[in-house]
């Protein structure tokens, strides 16, 4: 048989199969409605198992691994169109849709925001790109902006999630796992690190060069290029700008933003030293109260899953089924738990499509902890 001939059969083998696989899930919902009409609400784990194993057998030979991946994925899409049939409205559709009705149509131009570091901090321009009035308020550290989030301190806090070069912020997707908060608006922003000085110092009388710890990372190869140089982390870009300003140091620099030079009497060494020029970060705008603002088309969320070979396979099969685009994820041990970890997805959909209502329907039923984070848009 020639190329054209093996299509044809292939298609025609593929009609058979969406006709088998119609009549299925039909037969899958009739068991759906009969267990719900007689309270059973667990699935039978028994009788999968032992279809698993038939269906690889009966598939035999080298195609025993494909056929168990296969019978998986069926029982997985059969789970979720059974639980779309049977249940009502899921809590956690029940909770985006109550936002989306409650939440004002224009995301608010004034509200007090609360960012880690100092004036000049690169979360200070992110929190002025999202609010054309924002009432800021500084604190030291990540955890206190999540912390006086859940005091109610501020509205919102905006914070750093990961960078185009260094990765994420680790410390940031930790803190999550401890507060209870909701992402209302992402914002991406360019970051342009400069060298910078007291006046009078000379690059090649700098002997100690202040930042964070992401910045160093940005600006790795610059840093190689100066010889005798001690490289110390700190909190935040600007609070190093500030540190290098009250020093009195000639031999001591920071690598912080533009704006710092003039902000803390500066002057600078040396513009755009990060080693791409490419290098932006997203930083989230996070609140207590969950709101979903018109046009939202990015969703996070996240779950644990069952210690147990195949779980997260699971998690991404059902996102496919559903055509939801998967944008990132992310994964960080659990404290106080050996090799185990929560997960983190952004998925790319609009909050007002069915097929996100029922994935995260899906997701909560399917994991062993789920958490909607939000939905909401981003600014670049």
């Amino acid at each position: 048989m020639d190329l054209q001939e093996l299509n044809e059969q292939i298609t025609a083998i593929d009609d058979e199969l969406a006709a088998l696989f119609a009549k299925r899930m039909a037969l899958s919902a009739d068991v759906a409605r009969e267990k719900a009409a007689n309270g059973i609400i667990t699935p039978d784990v028994a009788l999968e198992r032992a279809g698993r194993i038939r269906f690889r057998e009966n598939a035999g030979g080298a195609l025993e691994g494909y056929a168990g991946v296969l019978y998986s994925t069926l029982t997985d899409v059969s789970r979720s169109y059974q639980a779309a049939v049977t249940t009502g409205e899921n809590p956690v559709a029940a909770r985006m849709a109550a936002a989306i009705e409650h939440t004002p149509k224009l995301f608010p131009e004034k509200a007090a925001v609360v960012c880690q570091g100092v004036e000049g901090a690169y979360s200070q321009i992110a929190a002025e790109l999202l609010f054309s009035e924002a009432e800021l308020q500084f604190v030291s550290s990540f955890e206190s902006v999540f912390a006086a989030i859940d005091r109610g301190d501020a509205r919102y806090g905006v914070l750093p999630l990961e960078n185009s070069t260094a990765g994420s912020v680790n410390k940031i997707y930790d803190l999550m796992m401890e507060y209870n908060f909701s992402i209302v608006r992402s914002a991406r922003i360019k970051i342009d690190h400069c060298l910078l000085a007291r006046p009078g110092a000379t690059i090649d009388g700098i002997r100690e060069i202040y930042s964070h710890e992401q910045a160093i990372s940005q600006c790795a190869g610059f840093l190689q290029s100066l010889p005798n140089v001690r490289v110390t982390a700190c909190a935040n870009t600007a609070m190093a700008a500030q540190l290098v300003a009250e020093s009195g140091r000639s031999d001591a620099a920071a690598l912080s933003s533009h704006s710092c030079a003039e902000l803390y009497g500066l002057k600078t060494l040396r513009n755009s030293v990060q080693d791409k020029g490419n290098n932006h970060t997203r930083f989230i705008c996070i609140g207590r109260e969950l709101e979903i603002y018109p046009g939202a088309d990015r969703t996070s969320i996240m779950l644990t899953t069952p210690h147990r070979p195949g779980s997260l396979y699971r998690i991404m099969a059902r996102i496919t089924a559903l055509g939801v685009n998967l944008t990132k994820l992310e994964s960080r041990p659990l404290p106080d738990r050996d090799f185990e970890f929560m997960f983190y997805f952004d998925l790319d959909a609009p909050v007002y499509a069915p097929k996100l209502h029922q994935l995260m329907a899906d997701l909560d039923n399917l994991c062993e902890t789920f958490r909607y984070l939000g939905s909401y848009s981003e600014i670049v």
